[in-house]
């Protein structure tokens, strides 16, 4: 048959003759997708449809919102049979799609929509038309040749056109006004499409609720995650990425991956009216992406008034602080600082940071020779006090732009005061989980109200600031100086985060009975280095073998030598110290390094940066062959997120084991993390008799008080005292 793919006049449904052959598509069920808004991908498929298009190629091009549709049925139902062509069978294939349910009831959704649409704006007759389906006029399964073909079978190829027209309607009569009858139908209708896509076609944008767009079970569920629009969306898909399964749909039931690649394909289609799309990064595992293609993620600058990170902010003019009610005049100034970001970039790299080796380290693994280095990337390779002040002070400086609209050298002391309110309780869209990374649009700059010790902190670190510029000539006062931290704000240790003696040896037994796996082999290495050393999780997942020495020691009182393993940590505050490790850790760390490849004798492994003690998991092909692959090398070190979150996954299944036993002691092991283990091993240490000063070299404390604050027998005597006193 003829395929009709232009445009032209509209006529009237009026205009047809009393013996045309209508076919009206079934009148649409009410449902709660009536709601939703038309795009132009609507409009376009049903065009095709009209024009007797293969359905197919139209829906995966238009209506992948709707959902995938299996190709199965379709290829089951083309099977040739005697005497096809592949013009047949693609007739048929096309047919059988098109008369899916899911097809069919799309197609009558749209129908109905636009013939009521219509019928608002009085268009009665259109209404009509677009209601109707003239592809069956005529008897089915008879088809035309063209007026070509017809010549060359019939000899008439050197006659004239009008000859051949004449032959040609003699030969098929009333099947020829039939067909041009049912032309002049489908062009009338794809005009009415026409002039009701251009009153009714709205577009896509970023702020339209999903609801709008998508099927209400698929957007109750994505609001339920707090994704309340297609800019939420893409912020979700660009945040998480795809990973096995589909990453952006983990928490999200009823999310295949079949309809999480419809709705990215819808997103894409409409990414030039929505103004923002997915990015190429979705489809590229976590490890095989590039600095700088994370980094373009979200652009610097390119969400004004958002929540981005301090390297992503780009401050308006009028807030920048060029002139800012306390700002001293610029020749006075001891820093080149111009604006408030600029000062509080300079007082961040002020902070001690990391070591010139170890940055070079970082540089190395981190290399990407296809772009060259910013003025920023020094932000890449912070220690650990410059990460936390960049944290208070990048909060600081969003809320007073966002919330207060004032320069951060205009801030008063009635400003200061309103933020410590708003660490108590930051609004939601303020809050997102530790593990959303800085690169991700989905990064926040709190996860939650701050405890009074964290606001302190805050606090200190604000003052700290403030100080800083008001010596640099910068500023001329500082609004933190005369807020008081409440006493019951002032940071306590929690030594109650520890585990007892026997807890301890019931997460032993559990760790002894892990299935042999990499990754739990790993476990059984890390958790009893942790209950020896007191090693704080930034430093165990930052050691290597060549961090390990092996020292022999004059004995003491003129006795024997003592030999033995000592580790070498560089700790908080950018301080090195050294820590004994027991012989069986070592014999441990020995067979793990072989499982992964290495030498047994730490000392044997060298390399230029040596073999991090803590690595990646060397069997994720054989147990997860549907995960994409882990392309870290065998020595390269672990992210502390991995470790932190192994971790509390075991405290986790440890406490469900425990709880029909001691219910108090599994709701205690339950909310035990990584740093539990350093406040256990200072514990224990203490207890059994360990001098003070010994524990307090092993785990780094500037000041014996903060040590004795974990000496607990004093205490754990009274108690025993005062019950044999109740007990009278």
């Amino acid at each position: 048959m003829m395929k009709i793919l232009k445009k032209s006049g509209a006529l009237s449904l009026g205009d047809m003759n009393d013996d045309t052959e209508i076919r009206r598509a079934p009148r649409p069920r009410r449902r709660s997708v009536t709601r939703r808004h038309l795009h132009r991908g609507h409009f376009g498929f049903l065009r095709a449809i009209i024009q007797g298009l293969h359905a197919r190629p139209m829906w995966e091009r238009f209506l992948l919102d709707e959902g995938e549709i299996e190709a199965e049925a379709e290829l089951a139902a083309a099977a040739p049979e005697a005497g096809d062509d592949e013009a047949t069978l693609e007739d048929r294939a096309a047919r059988r799609f098109a008369g899916h349910p899911k097809v069919g009831r799309v197609t009558a959704w749209l129908r109905g929509e636009l013939a009521a649409a219509a019928g608002r704006a009085g268009r009665y007759g259109m209404a009509r038309l677009v209601r109707a389906d003239f592809r069956q006029i005529g008897r089915p399964g008879e088809g035309l040749p063209s007026l070509e073909d017809f010549a060359a079978e019939a000899g008439l190829e050197r006659f004239a056109s009008a000859e051949q027209f004449e032959a040609y309607r003699a030969r098929f009569g009333r099947a020829v006004d039939r067909e041009a009858k049912r032309t002049a139908l489908v062009r009338r209708q794809l005009e009415a499409l026409d002039w009701l896509e251009g009153q009714y076609a709205h577009p896509v944008l970023a702020g339209d609720a999903c609801r709008t767009w998508l099927a209400d079970t698929l957007a109750t569920r994505l609001e339920a995650a707090g994704v309340a629009t297609l800019s939420d969306l893409i912020d979700r898909i660009n945040g998480l990425g795809n990973g096995p399964g589909h990453g952006w749909t983990r928490g999200l039931p009823g999310f295949g991956a079949g309809k999480a690649r419809a709705i990215e394909a819808f997103l894409r289609i409409h990414a030039e009216t929505l103004g923002k799309g997915i990015g190429a990064h979705v489809a590229v595992p976590r490890r095989q992406r590039d600095a700088h293609e994370l980094a373009a993620v979200v652009p610097r600058g390119s969400r004004e008034g958002a929540l981005v990170p301090l390297e992503k902010l780009v401050m308006p003019a009028e807030l920048d602080g060029r002139a800012g009610a306390y700002r001293l005049p610029q020749a006075r100034c001891l820093i080149g600082a111009r604006t408030d970001h600029e000062a509080v970039l300079t007082w961040l790299r002020s902070k001690p940071g990391l070591p010139p080796d170890e940055v070079a380290r970082l540089r190395e693994r981190c290399r990407d020779l296809t772009t060259v280095p910013g003025p920023l990337e020094w932000l890449n390779y912070l220690s650990n006090t410059q990460r936390a002040y960049r944290k208070e002070a990048e909060r600081f400086l969003l809320w007073a732009l966002l919330v207060r609209r004032k320069p951060l050298s205009s801030m008063d002391t009635d400003d200061c005061l309103a933020y410590c309110d708003f660490l108590a309780a930051p609004p939601a869209h303020w809050c997102a989980p530790r593990s959303r990374e800085r690169w991700s649009p989905l990064w926040r700059p709190f996860e939650g109200p701050l405890n009074p010790r964290a606001q302190s902190y805050a606090v200190g670190v604000l003052a700290s600031l403030y100080r800083y510029l008001n010596d640099k000539n910068y500023l001329a006062g500082n609004p933190w100086q005369g807020i008081q931290v409440p006493k019951s704000a002032r940071p306590e240790l929690d030594v109650g985060r520890s585990l007892t003696a026997g807890q301890w040896a019931f997460v032993a037994g559990c760790l002894a009975r892990l299935a042999p796996t990499s990754a739990n082999h790993r476990l059984q290495v890390a958790l009893p280095l942790l209950y020896a050393t007191g090693l704080r999780l930034s430093e165990v997942v930052s050691v290597t073998t060549n961090d390990l020495e092996w020292v022999s020691l004059p004995g003491a009182d003129g006795g024997d030598r003592e030999e033995g393993w000592w580790l070498t940590v560089l700790g908080k505050g950018n301080k090195l110290r050294r820590v004994p490790l027991p012989d069986a850790a070592i014999d441990a760390l020995g067979r793990y390094l072989v499982a992964r490849g290495f030498a047994a004798d730490p000392a044997a492994n060298r390399l230029a940066g040596g073999v991090a003690l803590l690595g990646h998991a060397t069997d994720q092909a054989e147990r997860a062959p549907w995960a994409r692959r882990d392309t870290a090398s065998a020595d390269a070190g672990l992210a502390a997120t991995t470790l932190y979150r192994q971790i509390k996954r075991f405290f986790q299944a440890c406490a469900a084991e425990l709880a029909p036993d001691d219910a108090r002691g599994a709701d205690h092991l339950a909310a035990a993390s990584t740093h539990w283990m350093r406040h256990t091993h200072i514990s224990h240490a203490l207890a059994a008799g360990a001098p003070l000063e010994a524990v307090k070299q092993n785990a780094g404390h500037a000041s014996l008080n903060t040590t004795t604050r974990y000496v607990t027998t004093e205490d754990a005597k009274r108690m025993v005292a005062m019950k044999k006193f109740w007990a009278r």
